[in-house]
C-alpha cells in the first residue's frame, strides 16, 4: 500500500491531510485483511471487500461503528487502492470494483415557518434608511424568487423588469431563467431604486449592479449574508438561517400551496426534477400532520 499512497502524494499531489486520511483508512483496512490471512492484494475476493465494509458499518471490539459518510470515505480509499495495483500489475483483477460506498443519508432542506419568514423581512434594516430598503429589497427578492445569494447579489439594475414582474437571473454554468417577482418584492426593490439605490451610487465610480454596499460598490455575497444574519437576530429566530434558508422556504411554501413540483424546479433553476423532488419530502411530513390531527380514524 505504499506505493499507492506515494503515487497519490507524487503524481496526484494530494493535500497532506487527505494523505494522512488515506493512510489511516488504508491501515485499518491492512489490519482487517492481516486478521483474515490474506497478506497479498491478489488474494483479495469482493466478499473481503464486502466484509471489510460491513466491518466499518457495525464497529468491532477495536473500533466503533461508521456512519454512512466515514466509511464511504474509507471505501473509496481502499478502491483506490485495488484499482491502482490491477493497473499497475500487481493483481489479476480489482476486487473492490463492484462494491460501493454506502450513500449518506439525504439531508432534508430547512424550511422556515412563513411567520418566521415575515417577521425576518420586517426587521430587515433600519427602516427608511438607504441601507434599510436595501436589505428589505434584498430579503424579500431572495424569499420572493427562490434566487440563490449569488444569483441576487449577480443582478444588474437592467435584469430586472417590475412592469412585467419578472427578474432575469444567472444561475449555475451561466444557464439563465426568467422568474416571477411578487408584490412584496416588486415594492420593496422599487421602494429601495426610486429613494435609496441613487444615494449609495453616489459614493462609488458608477457601477449596473442592483444592490450597491455603502461604498457605491456591487454588494458581496458575504455582506449579503450579513444582512440576513443581522436580520433573523432582530426577529429573534433562534434556528440558524443561512440565505439558502430562503430558497428552501420559497420551495417549500410553494409546494406547501399546491404548485407543481415541475414549476418549481424551473423557478429554481435544476437541471433535474430529482434535485427538486426532496422538497416534497417536507411537505409529506406536513400532510401526514394534518392529516392525524383532523382525520377522525387517523388514531386508534
Amino acid at each position: 500500500m505504499t506505493g499507492y499512497l506515494d503515487h497519490l502524494a507524487v503524481e496526484r499531489g494530494l493535500a497532506a491531510n487527505t494523505l494522512s486520511s488515506y493512510r489511516r483508512d488504508l491501515r485499518r483496512y491492512a489490519d482487517f485483511l492481516a486478521a483474515r490471512g490474506l497478506g497479498q492484494p491478489e488474494k483479495v475476493s469482493e466478499g473481503d471487500v464486502t466484509a471489510f465494509l460491513i466491518q466499518l458499518r457495525e464497529g468491532d471490539a477495536d473500533h466503533r461503528a461508521l456512519g454512512a459518510s466515514s466509511a464511504a470515505r474509507t471505501v473509496v480509499a481502499v478502491r483506490g487502492f485495488h484499482k491502482f495495483a490491477h493497473r499497475e500489475g500487481l493483481t489479476t483483477a480489482d476486487p473492490a470494483r463492484d462494491v460501493r460506498p454506502p450513500a449518506p443519508p439525504r439531508r432534508l432542506p430547512k424550511a422556515l415557518p412563513v411567520a418566521d419568514v415575515e417577521r425576518i423581512l420586517d426587521a430587515a434594516g433600519t427602516p427608511g434608511t438607504p441601507l434599510g430598503l436595501r436589505d428589505r429589497a434584498l430579503l424579500e427578492l431572495l424569499y420572493g424568487t427562490g434566487a440563490r445569494i449569488s444569483e441576487a447579489v449577480g443582478l444588474d439594475v437592467d435584469d430586472l423588469d417590475l412592469s412585467s414582474g419578472s427578474v432575469l437571473l444567472r444561475g449555475k454554468g451561466g444557464k439563465e431563467r426568467v422568474v416571477p417577482v411578487g408584490s412584496y418584492a416588486s415594492e420593496a426593490v422599487a421602494a429601495y431604486q426610486v429613494r435609496a439605490r441613487s444615494a449609495l451610487a453616489a459614493a462609488g465610480r458608477g457601477t449596473p449592479a442592483l444592490f450597491l454596499n455603502a461604498r457605491g460598490g456591487r454588494l458581496s455575497r458575504q455582506s449579503a449574508w450579513t444582512v440576513l444574519r443581522n436580520a433573523a437576530e432582530r426577529a429573534q429566530v433562534t434556528v440558524e438561517v443561512s440565505p439558502h434558508t430562503l430558497r428552501h422556504s420559497f420551495a417549500t411554501h410553494l409546494l406547501d400551496g399546491g404548485a407543481d413540483v415541475r414549476v418549481v424546479q424551473e423557478l429554481l433553476g435544476h437541471a433535474s426534477v430529482t434535485t427538486t423532488q426532496v422538497y416534497t419530502l417536507v411537505t409529506v411530513d406536513k400532510l401526514r400532520e394534518v392529516y392525524a390531527a383532523t382525520h377522525p380514524r387517523a388514531r386508534a
